[in-house]
């Protein structure tokens, strides 16, 4: 069975921070198993970016099970204010306690430490500061890294697009580490030599 990811379209999503990892899992052109991607939202309105965009959810909050995914993709947007991001880290926090792999990336991470889903948990985010705004009690747990993928959670801030793909890539098992490494290299870099390592079958 092909596996499958969501990805939360909260209100004004940041286009680029999810791009390189739903590129990659979409057309596998990398890892060679290409997933199935499915927009998830509150409800089945087109959801507007950051961006201009306006995309369209596949299904609706309310259908979204567990059990019939593999990893949960959550983007930074304005979807994750205090006060609007209840049902979303609600979600988070189903997929984590069920053992589905998630990722966030930006506002994402700020919502999931307001919800205390960091505060035992190996993360960063978009700087320390602005995880410690927050008021959350997982500073210790904290990373200043790029992206960090452990226990099933992936947390990178909006500056680390490639990174965030790269780690979760990884956790998935979807790329050995030298792959990876070419692909932080090319994309992240802009380092050309990685290209023959990316394109070998």
């Amino acid at each position: 069975m092909t596996p499958t990811a969501h990805i939360l379209l909260v209100d004004h999503l940041a286009d680029w921070e999810p791009g390189y990892l739903l590129t990659e899992l979409n057309t596998g052109r990398f890892t060679q198993e290409p997933w199935n991607v499915v927009a998830v939202a509150a409800a089945h309105d087109p959801v507007p970016t950051m961006g201009g965009m306006h995309w369209l959810p596949d299904l609706t909050l309310d259908a979204l099970d567990p059990a019939e995914s593999d990893l949960l993709i959550l983007p930074g947007g304005a979807g994750w204010e205090p006060g609007q991001e209840v049902p979303y880290v609600q979600v988070a926090s189903r997929f984590l306690d069920a053992g589905v792999p998630v990722a966030a990336i930006c506002g994402a991470t700020e919502g999931l430490a307001r919800a205390g889903l960091l505060d035992n948990r190996a993360h960063t985010g978009a700087a320390r500061e602005a995880l410690q705004a927050t008021g959350y009690a997982g500073e210790g747990h904290y990373l200043d890294q790029r992206a960090v993928a452990q226990d099933g959670l992936i947390t990178a801030g909006p500056q680390s697009p490639v990174q965030f793909a790269c780690a979760a890539l990884g956790m998935l098992g979807l790329m050995s580490q030298e792959r990876l490494a070419a692909y932080e290299g090319v994309f992240g870099r802009g380092d050309a030599t990685g290209y023959p390592v990316l394109m070998a079958s």
